[in-house]
């Protein structure tokens, strides 16, 4: 591995070069924002996998294969022949739906660009792209051998038909680079893990004026047993079981036969997910009203990202950062999960958080900083050819 940046990839050099590249990649930017791949689309998840491969063939001149997996569209892109060293892991799929550019259009004005997606997190995977490219202008395409990037398409909705190809990629990687954004430039080292639930109450339907008494009410049945979910939680180990989406009946009338209720759960240990994930099915097999059921879907669904996996390449983005003559990145550890738990997850060297800064993750005041993007492409450049020991 490399101890600096070195002859081929010199510090000025990368940072002026990412800075050249900030009005190309500004117009990459309106380009993928401008084409709404709401998770929930599969087939406008699609057309932004096709559109990326292109891109990738455009600025790197490499041609990306497009994965399906249940439906679910995801570009991998490698370079060489030798399993993957390096992995950049990137999303494309937003919260957004479509609809939203009519009144969150995509936009640059005094310093800031705006968009459905632009802070989470469409801005780094430009950023991948274009520190991709960065580095394969001065090593060729043999000096990219041993990187992989992705750049899937279900990471909003729980990385269902993702999280396998990004374990098999990233299984013999000496560095996973996570391209999500980060509201203050902190890098994370850090992530809780989480777990994703719908418990289905079901009782029986009666009319509610006529005779209630012959109906068994799932919504009493949910409602005896949320203080026991929430009950969970535990803040001194900071794991958090919080209800969330609650539903039921069908008309104000009708005793409910069903209802339902979605639970967050994060958790700093797996120990602690799997405390988490065996009470509530216990909930479940012993319901608080007599004569009803409950079903639970879901479960564990990213582990945790635990700092021993981030510490030493924490450290070489230090000192890259320093060589550069960039800012010092600062670490943090957030409750917000991602696909480098995983990785991470699974004892894979993960640095997470490297791609845009601003805000406004899943708001309509969501933002990138402009300025922010050229020396963050060049510390991404830097870390790629520090760890593929160029």
């Amino acid at each position: 591995m490399s101890t600096s940046v070195n002859s081929a990839t010199q510090p000025s050099d990368l940072v002026r070069s990412a800075e050249d590249r900030v009005p190309t990649m500004l117009a990459d930017l309106e380009r993928v924002i401008s084409l709404e791949t709401p998770s929930a689309d599969k087939e406008a998840v699609a057309r932004g996998a096709a559109d990326f491969a292109e891109l990738l063939r455009e600025r790197l001149g490499a041609e990306a294969e497009l994965l399906t997996v249940d439906g679910v569209t995801h570009v991998r892109l490698r370079f060489g022949d030798s399993a993957p060293h390096v992995v950049l892991l990137n999303h494309q799929d937003t919260v957004w739906p479509h609809g939203t550019l009519d009144r969150l259009p995509f936009s640059t004005a005094d310093g800031v660009l705006r968009g459905p997606g632009s802070f989470d997190m469409l801005t780094g995977a430009i950023m991948s792209v274009h520190a991709v490219a960065m580095l394969r202008d001065r090593l060729g395409e043999d000096g990219l051998d041993g990187l992989s990037i992705l750049i899937t398409g279900d990471e909003e909705v729980g990385s269902v038909t993702s999280s396998d190809l990004i374990r098999a990629e990233a299984a013999d990687a000496a560095a996973v680079f996570v391209m999500e954004a980060s509201a203050d430039g902190a890098l994370k080292l850090e992530r809780k893990g989480t777990g994703i639930y719908t418990l289905v109450f079901r009782g029986r339907a009666a009319h509610a004026g006529l005779e209630p008494e012959k109906g068994i009410n799932a919504g009493m049945a949910l409602a005896l047993t949320l203080p026991l979910i929430a009950g969970l939680s535990d803040a001194e180990a900071g794991t958090t079981v919080v209800p969330t989406v609650i539903s039921a009946g069908t008309t104000s009338n009708t005793v409910p036969a069903e209802a339902r209720v979605d639970v967050d759960v994060r958790a700093r240990t797996a120990v602690e997910l799997e405390r988490v994930d065996a009470a509530i099915r216990a909930l479940a097999a012993d319901p608080q009203l007599e004569g009803s059921t409950t079903e639970v879907i879901g479960g564990i669904n990213r582990p945790p990202f635990e700092p021993e996996q981030s510490a030493a390449l924490f450290d070489r983005a230090t000192a890259l950062a320093a060589e550069l003559g960039i800012a010092a990145p600062r670490g943090v550890a957030v409750g917000g999960a991602s696909d480098g738990n995983f990785t991470a997850g699974d004892g894979i060297p993960t640095l997470d958080g490297l791609g845009a800064v601003g805000d406004g993750a899943h708001a309509e005041h969501e933002h990138a900083l402009i300025a922010e993007i050229a020396p963050r492409t060049a510390l991404l450049a830097a870390l790629i050819a520090d760890q593929l020991g160029r």
